[in-house]
């Protein structure tokens, strides 16, 4: 009889517990992505075209003399500030003239002699700059190319020959000072007294609205001819754009913008940062 083999016993020995590792290292911070980078030239972007437009709607904007309406006070080349509240703002203080509301928020009369920029009335979208001469319930009238207003003389005296030397009727453009009823003094130009628009019938300015003209008096097409002949008439209140201010550069009809040399050797230096009256 064999001994019965006792069971064996398998015992594992006890190890030794794993120590946690508590120690983490931070993992270094990466670069901003190409998407980040993006994002912040984005916001960068809309944020200087946000206070571009504030400046522009609020406060003053920018525009180019295109035509010789306004010599010998306004070169074709000038580049002009023109303030945005001095009458208070419209629709057209906006670009694109959107219909948000009608009429004016904040509005002031305007000064007679003012140089103004408004939207042409026949299309409510082309900047035109004149000067006002008439303000709502006036009577203007010129004859022999002296304006009268309200049957009141503006005044004018002759400072001989102009710069521009001759008309378009072959004559010798000559420069007058106006004086105007409210002390305001100002040059024009004038081809002599037998121009389309020297002889003129009774204007009575509508409420609401204003007369212009151009200083060079016989190269204006203003508020002396009618819209259907391709004139201003007379201007809604609402179509007022700002009070042309100051001429901040000038560069003569050679200039370029792709011709960089011009930029130097055609301006007019004589003209930067001149006071408009």
């Amino acid at each position: 009889m064999t001994d019965a083999a006792e069971p064996q016993v398998e015992t594992v020995a006890d190890s030794e517990p794993l120590a946690l590792d508590t120690h983490h290292e931070e993992p270094a911070e990466a670069p901003p992505g190409a998407v980040d980078e993006v994002v912040e030239i984005v916001k960068t972007v809309v944020y200087a075209l946000l206070i571009a437009l504030v400046l522009r709607v609020f406060l003053f904007q920018p525009f180019t003399i295109p035509s010789a309406s306004m010599e010998p006070n306004l070169l074709k080349g000038d580049y002009i500030i023109v303030s945005k509240f001095s009458y208070g703002y419209s629709k057209h203080s906006i670009p694109f003239s959107p219909g948000l509301f009608s009429g004016r928020l904040f509005a002031r009369t305007p000064n007679r002699g003012d140089i103004i920029v408004f939207k042409l009335p026949s299309d409510n979208r082309t900047d035109y700059i004149k000067r006002l001469i008439g303000l709502p319930g006036d009577r203007v009238q010129v004859k022999a190319g002296v304006v009268y207003v309200n049957g009141k003389v503006i005044t004018r005296l002759s400072e001989g020959a102009g710069d521009p030397g001759t008309c378009w009727n072959g004559s010798t453009v000559q420069r007058f000072r106006e004086t105007n009823m409210v002390g305001k003094s100002y040059t024009t130009y004038d081809c002599g007294p037998r121009g389309d628009v020297d002889d003129t019938g009774v204007y009575i300015v509508p409420e609401g609205h204003y007369f212009f003209m151009g200083d060079n008096r016989d190269n204006s097409l203003d508020s002396r001819v009618a819209p259907e002949s391709s004139g201003v008439g007379f201007v809604p209140a609402e179509n007022l754009v700002g009070k042309a201010q100051i001429i901040l550069l000038s560069w003569n009809g050679e200039a370029s913008l792709f011709k960089p040399w011009t930029w130097f050797l055609d301006a007019r230096p004589s003209r930067f940062f001149h006071v408009l009256k």
